[in-house]
């Protein structure tokens, strides 16, 4: 049974928490993990690329010389891919990056990359995250107390306000989520993942 600290936000032990062995201890399946990862990134990638062929390119049609008798080879179009101002070849085409997975795959994958994160002892959770006032400062005090202030944050809540959103948008380091956006891609891009103690009964609710 894996154990962590409840912690506040001056960085003291509430009490011990156990950690759901069937999410945070399994055997990572290392192949599931990377096949989400590379579906996350594709995903990313907006596929718009576009050149225009021979028969896109405008003008070009009419034979530029007639076929035989000029000394020169013979061309069909102006238009044609050896041409300065001609269709390209085999150059990039609109197309759909985006891979497919089922439930459980996800599931493994996200449950893999949680016990990854656990064995590294990476995970701290909160009793509850309440900012004051919407200031960067505050934000990076409560990074300084929890000693991970240099570190790549995952920050995974319950629900959002004003004053978290405000706090966390100008540090290049921290990302801020809600609990039910949890993926693999955003586990495995950080050092540490912090919990609240809800976001973190979600989590266990929705993936046991």
């Amino acid at each position: 049974m894996k154990r962590v600290e409840l912690l506040n936000l001056k960085g003291e032990k509430v009490k011990d928490i156990n950690l759901n062995e069937e999410i945070f201890d399994i055997t990572p399946n290392k192949a599931v993990l990377k096949d989400a990862i590379v579906l996350a990134m594709a995903s990313l990638r907006q596929g718009t690329h576009s050149t225009k062929n021979r028969s896109e390119v405008s003008g070009g049609g009419r034979k530029p010389w007639r076929q035989k008798g000029t000394g020169r080879a013979r061309q069909g179009s102006i238009r044609a891919v050896q041409w300065v101002g001609g269709g390209r070849y085999g150059t990039p085409v609109p197309r759909d990056y985006s891979k497919k997975q089922n439930r459980k795959e996800r599931r493994i994958a996200l449950k893999s990359a949680l016990t990854d994160k656990a064995l590294e002892k990476a995970i701290i959770v909160l009793d509850s995250f309440k900012i004051a006032t919407p200031k960067t400062k505050e934000m990076l005090s409560v990074l300084e107390t929890l000693k991970i202030k240099d570190k790549k944050v995952l920050l995974v809540v319950n629900e959002l306000d004003d004053n978290m959103i405000l706090s966390v948008r100008n540090l290049q380091n921290v990302i801020l989520i809600l609990a039910d956006e949890l993926s693999v891609l955003d586990i495995v891009a950080t050092d540490v993942i912090v919990f609240t103690e809800e976001a973190l009964k979600y989590v266990e609710e929705v993936l046991k």
